[in-house]
């Protein structure tokens, strides 16, 4: 496996190197010192993930479009923190409550970034924690913005069947409404109120949450959390090229 990699990452070297827009296969074999028996077999691998492209004429080589695809992803979240930062300590300002920034992380969600509340009793969460996207304000709120085939498929595997149809309702309600609310689903006594951070192409990339002790929110201060989570998630969006 780590031979593999190592060649894998030898042919990427030189594809991506100034020398050539292309390369034919007998000169990429001189410069990665590989069989090109060796480097068909790698290259065809590599030409389904999108790794590497062949000129249809010259039958040339060059690197795909798949490695401009994970710059961008990587830029993007790498961004976003610093972004979404001063918007955070913001609203944890305003509402003396602890906010966190969950992305996507395939069946579940993962915050990469936290702002704590000011006051002595606070929720907290670890940064790189995994989150099943049907626990939680955040992960619901992302779940909420995937394909129908894939959230069908993370609720029939997350949750019981006699749940499911009412929880795909409760996703569709919080598309529709920008926001949602969980209560104790992670940590008993805490809740969460999440709203949609979008990037380009108007893509979901984040859920921007608050998340407090349940006795800090009663039913009349929830409509000012909810509209203050919902301005600062437009807002970041605003600035990463969202909606």
């Amino acid at each position: 496996m780590v031979q593999s990699i190592e060649r894998t990452m030898k042919i990427i070297r030189v594809l991506i190197s100034d020398e050539k827009p292309a390369w034919p296969i007998s000169e990429l074999a001189d410069a990665t010192g590989l069989p090109i028996s060796t480097l068909h077999r790698f290259l065809d691998s590599m030409i389904q993930f999108g790794l590497v492209e062949q000129e249809p004429a010259t039958k040339h080589y060059k690197p795909g479009y798949t490695w401009m695809e994970i710059g961008f992803i990587l830029h993007e979240k790498l961004n976003l923190r610093a972004v979404a930062r001063p918007f955070m300590e913001e609203l944890a300002n305003e509402v003396e409550e602890s906010i966190f920034l969950n992305v996507p992380a395939g069946t579940d969600s993962m915050p990469i970034e936290k702002v704590e509340s000011p006051l002595k009793i606070r929720i907290d969460e670890n940064l790189g924690e995994r989150i099943p996207l049907t626990i939680g304000a955040p992960s619901k709120m992302i779940l909420a913005h995937a394909k129908a085939a894939e959230i069908a498929k993370v609720v029939s595997a997350q949750l019981p069947e006699q749940r499911q149809q009412a929880f795909v309702e409760q996703l569709a309600a919080a598309k529709q409404n920008g926001y949602a609310i969980s209560y104790g689903e992670k940590t008993e006594g805490t809740m969460a109120v999440a709203a949609p951070v979008f990037g380009y192409g108007n893509q979901l990339v984040a859920a921007l949450s608050i998340n407090a002790p349940i006795f800090r929110v009663p039913e009349e201060r929830l409509p000012q959390l909810i509209e203050k989570v919902k301005e600062k998630a437009t807002a970041i969006s605003a600035r990463i090229g969202g909606a």
